[in-house]
Formats: structure tokens, sequence, C-alpha cells
């Protein structure tokens, strides 16, 4: 046994030696890949295509970013930063330090603006879809907003369909995801999908969307199933934190989520205290970054 013991000694330390004569990023395993991550947005957390957003993002504890294209308005298309090479590589380096990723490249220019009728559409959407490439994002997030209500109105609904097609037919050449946002409940949202007929355009789900109109969470998300949700808005509307929310039963939707295999990145855009300043960031979000991560990646 002795013996034995005096082997197993010698076989450790010259183990151990080779380990210190390896380079440094080989010392340890790479930590297993989390199936859900958390992101916060750049104009939420008020820095939009700030270079302070990555490390208030490390700040916060959340593991990415959304990253949003910048001002719209009557411009032809979106005041983007990331175009200039200087303010890029820099915002990369950033990325690289903290360890942020990018999880999507929001146009919420289109809350406000009609994405049926704005004429260079594609400008736009082209611009969104390079910025996912030069950042390493593989979603693009595009709500169809107030002017592209399919349930208020319904007429712009053949127009719609349409520009989708032919985001779709650019995503799939760009190699990204442009996750929609409609008014639609969860079956419209299917249809409307099968209308495009493009797998480069899903749906980007949004927790409060279904709450605020009373309809059955859970059940959405069973409707919309695992291929047709890119990624998740895991947030509500202001007022509370997601962990004081009674309407939100975070563990089932995490249960559901399992049952689904869905995976991906959870962005948490609002849920903020009624009784703090809308200024409270770190407050706010780190909060609501510390729940979810309790409840998804335990």
């Amino acid at each position: 046994m002795k013996a034995l013991n005096r082997r197993e000694f010698i076989t450790t330390a010259a183990l151990g030696a080779t380990t210190l004569m390896l380079p440094k990023s080989t010392w340890a395993f790479a930590p297993k890949e989390q199936r859900y991550k958390v992101a916060v947005i750049d104009l939420m957390i008020l820095k939009r295509q700030k270079l302070g957003a990555v490390k208030l993002t490390n700040e916060i504890g959340a593991d990415g970013l959304e990253v949003d294209m910048g001002g719209l308005g009557n411009r032809d298309t979106f005041d983007n930063q990331f175009f200039d090479d200087a303010f890029r590589t820099n915002y990369l380096n950033e990325l690289k330090e903290y360890g942020i990723k990018v999880a999507s490249v929001a146009m919420t220019g289109f809350y406000a603006q009609s994405f049926a009728t704005r004429p260079t559409y594609q400008q736009m959407v082209g611009d969104c879809l390079k910025t996912c490439q030069l950042l390493g994002a593989k979603i693009a997030f595009l709500p169809l907003g107030v002017q592209g209500d399919l349930v208020q109105n319904p007429e712009l609904r053949p127009a719609i369909v349409e520009r989708l097609k032919e985001v779709g037919r650019m995503a799939k050449k760009a190699g990204v995801i442009v996750g929609i946002e409609t008014a639609l409940d969860a079956r419209g949202d299917v249809e409307l999908l099968k209308e495009i007929g493009s797998k480069n355009i899903q749906i980007y789900f949004n927790f409060s969307n279904p709450l605020k109109e009373g309809r059955d969470l859970i059940e959405e998300l069973q409707i919309l199933g695992k291929k047709r949700i890119c990624q998740i808005h895991c947030t509500d509307e202001d007022g509370v934190w997601l962990e004081h929310n009674t309407r939100l039963d975070m563990p089932k939707v995490k249960e559901t989520l399992d049952k689904m295999g869905w995976k991906g990145w959870l962005v948490i855009e609002r849920s903020r205290d009624a009784n703090l300043s809308p200024r409270s960031v770190k407050e706010n979000f780190g909060a609501n970054t510390r729940y979810v991560k309790s409840v998804f990646q335990k």
C-alpha cells in the first residue's frame, strides 16, 4: 500500500509540473456553457451606443448586452456609431476585457416609426444585419411597434408580410435571425410566421405582452414552441422587481422552457422598482439580473 501511495504521489507531482509548463490559458477547464444567459439593454441602462455600457453591464452582473442601432427619426437609416472603425474597435476591446457578449442588435426606432411604410427599410435592416456581423451577434430585434400593430391595423398585413419576406432573404444571406415582436397572440404569431415562410424570421418573445393583455404566458410559450422563439425579453412592465412580481412565475417559466428544450438569451428590459429613480440602473438591473440568474443558472 505504501508503494502504491508513493507511485500516486510521483504521478500527481509529475502532472502538476507538466501543468505549470503549459500556457496559462490551459491551466483550468473552461466553465460549462450556460443553457440560459442573461443580458441587459444598453438603451435601458442609459448607455445607448456608449463605451461605458460594457463596464456597467459587468458591474450589473449580466453576461451580455443587447445593443441598439441608435436613433431613427426622419433619417434614411439609424444613427449608428458602430460603423465608426475607432469606436467599434474600442467597443470590441471592452467586450473582450470584461467578458461580455453582444446578445442581439435592436432596431428600437421601429417602436415609433412605420416598418410598413418607410421607403428605406431595406437600408435600415441591412445596416442592422451588418452591425450584427461586426459585433458577432446572431440575433437582430425588429419590433413592429405602434404603427405596425396588426391587431389595430390589419390592413397593413400584406405590406408587412412582403417586407418581412425580403428581410428573411437578407437575414439568411447575412447568417442572422431577425426576431420580430408583434401585437398578436401566440396563435396569431404562428400564422404570421407561416405566411412569411422564412426560418430566419422568428419571434422575439416578451413576457410582458401576454401578461398585460391577460393571456396565459405559459400557454403562449407552449404554442410558439422551441423553434419559433429566437430570444426572450425576460421582463414585465415597470413597478416592481422581477423577484417581487406576483403575476410572473419565473420558476414555472423556467420549467416550461426546460420541457420545450429552449435555450438562449434572457434579456432584461424593464421591471424597475417604482420607488427608485429610473437612473438607479445598478440597483434595478442588478437586482433583476441576480434574481433571473438565481432561477435560470442554478
